[in-house]
């Protein structure tokens, strides 16, 4: 069975507090449909027998759909493969040979806990500053009680696939989560049963943002292209009308 060789220089930081640097590993014997993750297990594995410290990384579901994983690959966060996640990057994108730099999302409102990993608990904070709809509207109505036209309903899923695991924000010169923040504000705000709560959750998620460290917009698209679920900035630019109505008419 054909076998690749793949050099690694990958973040090692042993805390926050702590200094990191990048350290090279070479990984042999790496099967081409392998993904990305077996592959750094192969590592960890390795390392253990050596009773060396392994290479910590978030993984859950290992399908693309948890938005658990990701790191940067080579400068690219999620790796080169359009629209997947790290956990679906397979080896035999890379060439045997291959070095590739792994390191984690970078961003003052993410700070490295170890290694690959980062602390991504802003995005629940953001979640809980207006993700949500607090209206009481008593018992599940009948589906069919709200009619809603299928492009909508398609538009609102689309926003909705958001993963929340960070690429948009790692991509960004600014370290801004607009992205995220629009896809949010918008999976509820397409529907009318978001509407009379959807200025205010637009304000509150948008100062949350700045609260947690993000920047502001770079307005360059790295967000889109790097986006695992191709979150369009189509969002960001409904976000920025919706702020700006409650702005001006709200009075929020």
């Amino acid at each position: 069975m054909e076998t690749m060789t793949i050099h690694l220089r990958i973040w090692r930081q042993a805390g926050p507090a702590a200094p990191g640097r990048l350290v090279p590993y070479t990984v042999d014997t790496i099967i081409p449909d392998m993904s990305f993750l077996e592959m750094l297990d192969v590592l960890n594995e390795n390392l253990i027998v050596k009773g060396e410290d392994p290479v910590a990384f978030d993984s859950d579901c290992r399908e693309g759909i948890c938005g658990t994983c990701g790191f940067v690959v080579s400068g690219l966060p999620h790796g080169p493969d359009r629209g997947a996640t790290v956990c679906q990057l397979h080896m035999r994108r890379f060439k045997d040979g291959d070095t590739l730099t792994l390191e984690p999302w970078r961003a003052k409102a993410f700070p490295v806990l170890k290694d690959l990993v980062v602390d991504r608990s802003a995005f629940d904070r953001l979640i809980q500053a207006g993700g949500y709809t607090s209206v009481n509207v008593g018992g599940a109505p009948d589906a069919n009680a709200i009619l809603i036209p299928k492009d909508t309903a398609e538009r609102s899923m689309d926003a909705a696939s958001c993963i929340g695991c960070g690429a948009c924000v790692a991509a960004c010169k600014n370290a801004s989560a607009v992205l995220f923040v629009s896809a949010k504000a918008a999976h509820l705000g397409f529907l009318p049963q978001g509407q009379p709560e959807h200025l205010q959750r637009v304000s509150n998620m948008v100062r949350r943002m700045d609260d947690e460290g993000f920047g502001s917009c770079s307005n360059e698209g790295e967000c889109e292209a790097v986006c695992p679920k191709e979150i369009t900035l189509g969002h960001i630019a409904f976000l920025n009308r919706s702020f700006l109505k409650g702005w001006v008419f709200g009075g929020i």
